[in-house]
């Protein structure tokens, strides 16, 4: 067993409120235990992770990816990165692939035929503009339960150094509630179908990839969880509007 730390990056692109990109706002938080995580993706080995309520982009964060007859939990960095990348420059542009392109960007099409991964989250956080300001969503299934992403993931090897190990979320159209606030949401997997998403031909698969609007909820949260430096349970908290 071992503590899982978080990489923290700041960068430039994290303004106006936080949001990274135009497909999905690029904040997640899991905050179950590392028990939680094993039984529900039926892991076999599990490290220590520590909770996490503002996971960003180029950040470290758990993915559950299919090896052999088992599960396999790896720290991977969020930002796909192709194996055949000169440097890591492509990970800014890639926190999410939309579920429409999966099969015609190159970037996309080898991960969505084999390299498909799950990505443990408790919730994540969406911006909506209220006149000049953009105001911060926290949006999760009732009662904080560990759900699952449809992720990639990729291997890049550099030369003379270590591979690392990377990822994006996978993303559709938002549901009727969380098109209040954005018109994108993460593709979430049911546990009935986390096998289907790892395994199954690309075919299956894609028919995973509509919206989950089953118990969801939302809510304003402080503007805090704009700065990356913050990372407290404080950010889950309610805020009046």
């Amino acid at each position: 067993m071992y503590t899982y730390y978080a990489m923290v990056t700041e960068s430039r692109l994290f303004v106006n409120g936080g949001c990274y990109s135009p497909l999905m706002c690029g904040r997640f938080y899991l905050t179950a235990s590392s028990a939680e995580i094993r039984k529900q993706f039926k892991l076999d080995k599990m490290p220590e992770l520590v909770a996490r309520y503002n996971i960003a982009p180029m950040q470290t964060s758990p993915i559950v990816v299919a090896e052999a007859n088992v599960r396999a939990l790896h720290l991977a960095r969020w930002g796909l990165v192709p194996s055949w990348s000169r440097d890591l420059s492509p990970a800014a542009g890639m926190i999410n692939a939309p579920a429409e392109t999966l099969e015609e960007k190159p970037a996309y099409r080898k991960p969505f035929d084999s390299q498909r991964c799950l990505i443990p989250a408790n919730g994540f956080y969406e911006w909506q503009t209220r006149g000049t300001k953009k105001q911060p969503y926290k949006i999760a299934v009732r009662h904080g339960t560990l759900i699952a992403f449809a992720g990639l993931w990729e291997r890049w090897n550099p030369e003379g150094g270590e591979p690392v190990m990377t990822f994006t979320i996978v993303t559709t159209r938002a549901s009727k509630l969380v098109s209040e606030v954005h018109d994108r949401m993460p593709v979430i997997i049911a546990p009935p179908d986390h096998q289907r998403w790892l395994t199954a031909p690309a075919a299956a698969a894609k028919r995973l990839l509509m919206p989950f609007a089953s118990g969801l909820t939302i809510g304003a949260v402080s503007d805090r969880v704009n700065n990356v430096k913050n990372d407290d349970v404080s950010l889950l908290q309610s805020a009046e509007l």
